[in-house]
């Protein structure tokens, strides 16, 4: 029996090692899983992140860009009247009265023009510093005697004659655009930088991140933190763009993306690094010290926890994502993301599913743009917006298909075919009243209707794109008939019969 003792205590030994070998190898690999996992996150959040900054900085500086050319846009109309580029109030051989008679002329067709937009200036300075127009008495203060010479000297494309400039004398209130009319006449426009908040307006899962706008020197023309404007970029930022036209970096304490604009400006985007990642090391704890504690179910527990801790990353891009796929004036999907989305939808309906795809095209709607200015076409597009999700459910479609087309794909509707059709017809007379009394204008003297066309599923087809012709068609017979109606359309015969 002695011989046998420590033979047993050897098994009993084998055990323990067995027993503390195995424990040793899940908890070495829960830790490798955890390790890995939260490396892994870690890249692709930062990835997301950076790619989404990025993303989100160069859309900022193309909604400059199309604003500051909108502004020259409206500088130009100018020159339509003759008088405007002939005129030159520092000719000595003027007429007093023709003089007078042409200066009343231009000034009638600046202030037509400058009520289109909030502008601070909008007028014509001479080279004698007589000025035509509107010109604003902080703008006359601050330039002084030598308002032409210093307007004149903002002028940096020779290329077009003119430029923007903003900061001049410290003063970073206005922002200025000059162009040469001729040798002795320069065309003004200003507006105050707060203007451009409507510009860069950021997302809500990035209301932490400050938005700048700056000159070649780092000075701030504009900021959506407010109190900055007038001083010199944070260097803490500065040094992460500084001789940098276009880039993205992202490292412990921030987060910035930069791009250059027009006339030597940059778009600066920056964020902590620690709001961005703050969620994601509080996970990254809880998976180590989870796994240490769960030894032979760590690797389930990792796998969960690492799902817990991409969910909030995964709803952080989801925002982003949405942004992306979301029309932004009228808050409704944009036309791949609609496309997309009723695509997959009825190729995975089933054979007993209903659907409706309505398209509606606005009426007088470029009468509106033409006369009023796209500042009011926005309104007009923005209104059309909620009129459609107020009118149907959040079980359908909604997208922007085009500058001032819509289209809706209903999928909450009856099984039974008379109240399928009776639904139809119900939500588009419904939309034909919400826009019977949409006027635009001070004065609501345009309004603004819409043409309908409805096609169905499975009647019509269940191919996105034979129901969009179809709609199509039946919305080329709404226009046809008038405008300001609905039309359902008709296989049979290939035509379609008004409702």
């Amino acid at each position: 029996m002695s011989k046998n003792k420590p033979s047993l205590k050897n098994i009993r030994r084998l055990q323990l090692y067995m027993i503390l070998g195995y424990a040793l190898i899940v908890i070495t690999a829960v830790a490798a899983v955890s390790g890995l996992t939260a490396k892994k996150t870690d890249e692709v959040l930062k990835n997301k992140v950076i790619s989404m900054s990025s993303s989100l900085n160069v859309q900022m500086k193309l909604n400059l860009d199309s604003y500051l050319s909108r502004m020259e846009t409206i500088g130009t109309l100018a020159f339509g009247v003759p008088e405007f580029y002939t005129y030159d109030a520092t000719d000595p051989n003027n007429d007093e009265f023709d003089a007078l008679s042409k200066e009343k002329i231009i000034t009638d067709k600046l202030y037509s023009l400058c009520i289109m937009e909030n502008f601070v200036d909008y007028g014509v300075v001479y080279r004698n510093n007589r000025t035509v127009g509107k010109i604003s008495n902080g703008t006359a203060s601050l330039f002084g005697d030598k308002i032409f010479d210093e307007l004149h000297s903002m002028i940096k494309r020779q290329r077009t004659n003119d430029g923007w400039a903003a900061g001049y004398n410290s003063d970073f209130r206005r922002i200025y655009y000059v162009k040469s009319i001729h040798e002795n006449a320069l065309l003004v426009i200003s507006f105050y930088a707060t203007e451009l908040q409507q510009v860069f307006d950021n997302p809500e899962t990035l209301s932490d991140m400050a938005i700048r706008l700056t000159d070649s020197s780092y000075n701030i023309i504009y900021s959506s933190e407010k109190d900055e404007v007038g001083t010199v970029l944070p260097e803490n930022i500065a040094e992460r763009v500084r001789d940098h036209s276009s880039s993205t970096v992202m490292d412990d304490a921030y987060l910035v993306s930069v791009n250059a604009c027009g006339d030597d400006w940059f778009v600066i985007c920056s964020i902590p690094t620690e709001i961005i990642l703050g969620e994601k090391k509080q996970m990254q704890y809880y998976i180590i010290m989870v796994g240490v504690m769960a030894a032979a179910l760590a690797l389930l527990i990792s796998t969960e926890l690492s799902f817990r801790l991409v969910s909030p990353v995964k709803a952080f891009v989801s925002s982003l994502d949405t942004k992306a796929s979301t029309d932004q004036l009228t808050g409704i999907l944009n036309k791949k993301a609609f496309e997309e989305m009723a695509s997959q939808r009825l190729e995975t309906s089933l054979s007993i599913e209903r659907h409706a795809l309505i398209l509606l095209d606005l009426d007088n709607f470029k009468g509106v743009n033409d006369n009023l200015g796209h500042a009011y076409g926005d309104k007009v597009l923005s209104k059309t917006g909620s009129i459609l999700r107020g009118t149907f459910s959040t079980e359908d479609f909604l997208g922007r298909v085009g500058g001032d087309e819509f289209a809706v794909l209903l999928n909450g509707v009856p099984e039974n075919d008379n109240e399928f059709l009776e639904f139809v017809k119900g939500k588009c007379r419904e939309l034909c009243e919400q826009f019977a009394s949409n006027y635009t204008g001070d004065n609501g003297d345009y309004k603004i209707s819409a043409s309908i066309g409805v096609s169905l599923c499975p009647d019509h087809g269940r191919d996105f794109d034979v129901l969009y012709k179809a709609s199509d068609s039946a919305l080329y017979i709404s226009k046809k008939k008038g405008k300001d109606t609905y039309t359902i359309y008709s296989p049979e015969t290939q035509e379609v019969n008004a409702q």
